[in-house]
């Protein structure tokens, strides 16, 4: 019913020697961070065995934590454009690749995934926006009206022109090693607000990205932090969430089939005291049983009025975007929002294929903004827009030197831009070349940004840390430093 909360589970937490004489209620609290407690401390405090709720909810590791400060975000909604949105196309306007057009560029291409050619001047007009007067491309007309709110940030940097390792390094922090998403690393760090509901969700209609799951993977983190896959194709709660629904057993009937089924777990935990996968499928087990009830009206946009619904627009997009919003003002922390499946913006062979994207979610992502500023939740919520990388300035090549009409990948310079939450509304940030092939002022790795993110949620990065394999772990690894010119 939720996502494989037991994949990839590995507990750091090992009993010292001298724990050697342990109750068996002291046992299942230490081991894997408390999550063999979990159900047993719903049961006794079903029963009024426990003195509170709030006994119950101390071995809870979804239960809300504090950060090391105060932050300006308490949750965060991701729009990833995979695939790589073109950066000279939508936030970034060269007038030079107008005057070079078609003619080899006086610097030396960039070397990149696939042979590139000439300039390529963007098809798509910039218009000034806002107050600001900021510069955004006639295919985020939408977004442009709501710049006055957004930090764009024009000299992001990756490390490989790949999808696969880019993927990683965006989401995970890592290119190459397994580690832990972001999302599960903020789940962890705070944990949510709404117990019936995941802590980190991710939606992506029609199928999965590449990398598929590995994207909100939970890595060496416990199993319960990882992302809930959600297809947001579907309309129906029993395909959003396959078998949320039990035609055959009432709530109170699946309550005594968990009571025993604990109880079995438990015995058979005893006996194997490092099983962390096995204490991470009983708090599955749990969460997707409460789900029942709080997911299907989360997920329901038909209770929203009817200019709410307008106002995001009929498509997938804008009913996945409005049921983001519902989750977040439902306490869950961080909602991942992915384009289609596969790498819907790998626009290789034709980058009008972009105007079409970005129709697909300028409306809802607008609408976002104004339906989360209205409602006073923008200044506490992190939104964040972009991809893996950026694409090329200059136009690719196929096997036999003929140009096409696309880009090729760009991992030396691109954009991304940050919005609410603390955010600097109305900033620019970072600049590339005169041609947009590599970032040249005020450069942001993707480790930046992570550690920014996580400032704006109250976290040092570099003492938000995880013990694994004898080694304390961070997000950003042994690197990245906090943006503050786009903190408010």
């Amino acid at each position: 019913m939720t996502a494989n909360l037991s994949e990839q589970f590995v507990s750091s937490h090992r009993p010292r020697l001298s724990d050697a004489l342990l109750t068996r209620r002291d046992f299942l609290s230490r081991c894997g961070m408390g999550f063999g407690t979990l159900a047993l401390a719903d049961l006794l405090n079903e029963a009024s065995l426990l003195p509170s709720a709030h006994a119950a909810d101390t071995l809870n590791p979804l239960a809300p934590k504090q950060s090391h400060f105060p932050g300006k975000a308490k949750r965060v909604i991701h729009f990833f454009l995979n695939g790589g949105p073109s950066h000279v196309d939508t936030f970034d306007p060269k007038p030079a690749l107008t005057k070079f057009n078609g003619k080899a560029l006086p610097i030396e291409n960039l070397r990149t995934e696939r042979k590139t050619g000439a300039a390529f001047a963007s098809p798509f007009k910039f218009r000034r926006c806002g107050q600001s007067g900021i510069e955004v491309s006639e295919i985020f007309s939408r977004v442009g009206d709501c710049i006055d709110d957004i930090a764009v940030i024009r000299s992001m940097q990756a490390n490989l022109p790949n999808h696969e390792p880019s993927l990683m390094l965006m989401n995970c922090g890592d290119a190459v090693m397994s580690r832990p998403s972001v999302g599960s690393w903020i789940n962890y760090g705070l944990g949510t607000e709404n117990q019936n509901l995941p802590g980190f969700v991710a939606m992506c209609p029609g199928g999965y990205p590449i990398k598929e799951a590995e994207n909100w993977q939970s890595g060496f983190l416990p199993g319960v932090y990882q992302g809930t896959y959600i297809d947001s194709q579907h309309t129906k709660i029993e395909k959003l969430i396959e078998h949320i629904r039990n035609n055959y057993t009432s709530l109170k009937g699946q309550r005594h089939q968990l009571d025993l089924l604990y109880r079995l777990n438990a015995e058979h935990l005893e006996q194997r005291s490092q099983d962390a996968q096995l204490e991470a499928r009983i708090q599955s087990f749990e969460l997707a049983y409460r789900m029942q009830v709080e997911a299907a009206d989360a997920f329901d946009v038909s209770k929203e009025p009817p200019q709410i619904r307008e106002m995001y627009g009929a498509g997938i997009h804008g009913r996945q975007t409005l049921i983001a919003r519902r989750l977040l003002e439902r306490g869950v922390r961080y909602v991942q929002l992915w384009h289609g499946a596969s790498q819907p913006w790998d626009s290789h062979d034709d980058i009008q294929q972009h105007a079409k994207l970005a129709k697909e979610i300028d409306q809802p992502i607008a609408a976002l903004i104004k339906d989360l500023k209205q409602r006073g939740m923008l200044e506490d919520t992190l939104i964040i827009w972009g991809g893996e990388f950026g694409r090329t300035p200059t136009v690719e090549l196929n096997d036999s030197g003929k140009e096409k009409k696309g880009r090729d990948h760009n991992p030396y310079g691109f954009s991304m831009w940050l919005a609410g939450g603390g955010v600097k509304g109305g900033t620019v940030y970072g600049a590339t070349d005169e041609f947009g092939f590599k970032a040249v002022e005020n450069k942001v790795h993707v480790h930046d940004l992570h550690a920014t993110i996580l400032h704006l949620l109250g976290f040092d990065h570099e003492k938000f840390t995880y013990r694994y394999a004898g080694r304390d772990f961070r997000l950003t690894d042994v690197n990245g430093r906090v943006v503050r010119e786009v903190l408010a």
